[in-house]
């Protein structure tokens, strides 16, 4: 048996019922519906009994409406992924006014990204920050702060700043820092990460006097793109707003993946080739999201995937408005990202 227009406009009438109201739906709403075209009740049921034989209804009770299933949302999306994704022109102004004070730091860029995505969805948002391969070193500056102590920047095109406390040689003065600052400035500039880790441990073979003070350096290197920070969420208590999660231990079991950085890596692996990547329900791969639905795409900083944007909510979510929301920002903040590595 295979889906009709009929069949296709009353099952997309229920997945919009259910996003909206998260009850079951019932031939008698439908039928009100302008899109069905004044069916009956009595026919309307007869097609959702047909659509529940072809798995895309779900009946939670005897006397109850129906809900979509995973299969009717992943039919949903696939027909709104064929259209235009276009952001309303105030939301589009709502998500800009994030980015209007210039961030130093690509992490505020990617957490103002991450607030910025929530608060128009209303879901939980996901941005993992630009990969290490889409840096470059800009400068390394050495400064002094006590003895046997100095203060570590490490700056970016991207306009990251490491800054962190490393031990020096004691015998070195202000001017031997200033001195070895400009040498790894002169070295590294302009160089990948992972060819500034090469470069650094070349320099440290032929500086074995200052192998102590290089290899702080390196370990701070190392960090610049990497560790707890790689990852930005926001909106973490939308979650709770929605009926799904009004069990105690549901809701704690998709919290704690949130706090989770392997396992939000692993629901924000996009394909690099689709537009947008989306798992729903199972297709997420962790039993603790089987109630979830993930949105997420890539970002790209000129001809560099860079990393992922996306969105964690209910499998009744808005996609419609999740996807242009998630377009919008991903090319906003690929332009954003690009322009800081002009400056």
């Amino acid at each position: 048996m295979q889906i009709d227009d009929r069949k296709y406009r009353i099952l997309m009438a229920i997945i919009d019922d259910y996003i909206m109201t998260a009850m079951p739906v019932g031939s008698r709403t439908i039928s009100k519906k302008q899109a069905i075209g004044g069916l009956s009740s009595a026919t309307i049921r007869n097609e959702m009994s047909d659509l529940e034989e072809l798995g895309f209804l779900d009946q939670p009770h005897t006397s109850a409406g129906r809900i979509p299933s995973s299969k009717a949302y992943r039919l949903y999306v696939e027909q709104l992924l064929r259209g235009a994704h276009r952001l309303p022109p105030e939301e589009a102004r709502q998500l800009r006014v994030h980015f209007d004070r210039r961030a130093r730091q690509v992490e505020d860029v990617i957490l103002g990204a991450a607030q910025a995505i929530s608060d128009v969805t209303r879901y939980t948002a996901v941005v993992t920050l630009p990969k290490a391969q889409a840096m470059h070193i800009r400068r390394i500056q050495l400064v002094p702060v006590a003895e046997n102590t100095a203060l570590l920047l490490v700056v970016t095109d991207l306009g990251i700043i490491k800054d962190t406390v490393i031990q020096v040689d004691g015998q070195l003065t202000p001017d031997h820092l200033h001195e070895i600052s400009n040498m790894l400035t002169e070295q590294l500039s302009g160089l990948s990460m992972d060819q500034t880790r090469e470069r650094m441990m070349e320099i440290s073979g032929a500086f074995a006097a200052r192998r102590h003070t290089l290899k702080g350096i390196l370990d701070a290197v190392e960090e610049v793109g990497q560790g707890p920070k790689d990852i930005m969420v926001g909106g973490r208590a939308n979650l709770l707003h929605y009926p799904e999660y009004s069990d105690a231990e549901k809701a704690r079991a998709v919290l704690a993946v949130l706090e989770t950085r392997d396992k939000l890596l692993r629901l924000m692996q996009a394909a690099p080739q689709m537009a947008f990547t989306i798992r729903i329900g199972d297709e997420t791969g962790m039993p603790e999201t089987s109630g979830c639905s993930v949105v997420s795409m890539t970002y790209r900083i000129g001809d560099e995937t860079a990393g992922t944007i996306g969105v964690i909510g209910p499998t009744r979510m808005q996609y419609a408005r999740v996807i242009p929301v998630l377009d919008y920002m991903g090319k906003a903040l690929g332009e954003l990202l690009s322009d800081q590595e002009t400056r």
